[in-house]
Parts: C-alpha cells; structure tokens; sequence
C-alpha cells in the first residue's frame, strides 16, 4: 500500500458561543485554525 500525499484541511465547528465558546473558538482562530462557529444571535460571533 502506499500513501497518499494529498493535504487533509481539519475543520473545526463551534455550536453556542457563550463562556467557554468563545474562547474555545479564539484559542482556534490564534493558532490558525480554519473555524466555523454557530450561535442563536450574531452578535456574539462579530469579535470572532
């Protein structure tokens, strides 16, 4: 069998910004993940 030299991009989804949310996904965006978060209302994602 051999390997594949195809590059795999993780993508990293945030439900609910609250708390611990929000800084989950900062945390991710600072060592430069690629993240996708979701809340009920925008307001919480703009700083993000």
């Amino acid at each position: 069998m051999t390997t594949s030299s195809i590059d795999k991009k993780t993508f990293i989804g945030v439900i609910g910004l609250g708390i611990m949310g929000s800084s989950f996904a900062s945390n991710l965006l600072l060592q430069s993940y690629d993240v996708h978060v979701h809340n009920r209302t925008k307001k919480k994602a703009r700083p993000l």
